[in-house]
């Protein structure tokens, strides 16, 4: 081949490239805000998980989830939501089990870790579902807790998980979850009302792990 249309083909591949990570940059983060009678949480989403990104966006504009209660609250772990069943719900009625009808594929990214106020999607446990596909609705939010070296390097052994400095110290300041990385797919966080996920964590829980008294939640987009 000539030298001057392996020139042609460098310069045309250099300019793709340059062309993608413009496009990549110039993503739009999408930006929501869970109303509770508890405050407000407000995040936003990871354009590096693209399918949980796009598959809340839609939910969230449809209002599918407007209503819904956090239906499990474990404190020291985390708050779930997204069960369609909990509308309207019986009290003591046990839930967890509903969905749009549909799972997202994992999007693991070892950038995004369950540190506290992580926003990821709830699954099926691995013996029906190998592939650990997410919920196609119910998400949880981190609460957790924080970790010294010694119990970080006991998960870290455990569960096969190797972390870099900077994730570390948020573990060990902020708290959260770590067990669960690669796991369970993170696709977004919440940047303001860290407080309120302390505050529904607290609540008087019955069995399941379901509140006593309901929390209902609504979600919109930020524009």
């Amino acid at each position: 081949m000539k030298k001057g249309l392996w020139l042609i083909l460098i310069g045309a591949l250099m300019l793709s490239m340059i062309s993608m990570a413009q496009e990549k940059s110039s993503q739009k983060v999408v930006q929501f805000v869970i109303h509770t009678d508890y405050g407000d949480m407000k995040g936003y989403l990871y354009n590096e998980t693209p399918e949980h990104r796009d598959n809340f966006i839609k939910l969230v504009k449809e209002g599918y989830y407007d209503g819904l209660l956090f239906h499990r609250v474990i404190s020291n772990f985390m708050i779930q939501s997204g069960d369609p069943d909990s509308r309207n719900a019986q009290p003591g009625q046990r839930l967890g089990s509903g969905g749009p009808g549909y799972q997202v594929p994992a999007e693991f990214n070892k950038n995004f870790i369950h540190k506290k106020g992580a926003l990821a999607a709830a699954r099926q446990g691995d013996e029906v579902n190998p592939q650990k596909a997410s919920s196609g609705s119910q998400f949880y939010i981190v609460q957790g807790k924080k970790y010294d070296e010694a119990s970080l390097n006991v998960v870290t052994a455990k569960f096969v998980i190797t972390f870099t400095d900077a994730q570390k110290k948020i573990y060990e300041t902020e708290g959260g979850t770590p067990s669960l990385d690669m796991n369970y797919t993170v696709f977004g966080e919440i940047t303001d009302g860290l407080d309120v996920i302390d505050k529904i964590a607290a609540v008087q829980k019955g069995p399941n792990d379901r509140p006593v008294q309901d929390i209902k939640m609504t979600i919109k987009l930020i524009p």
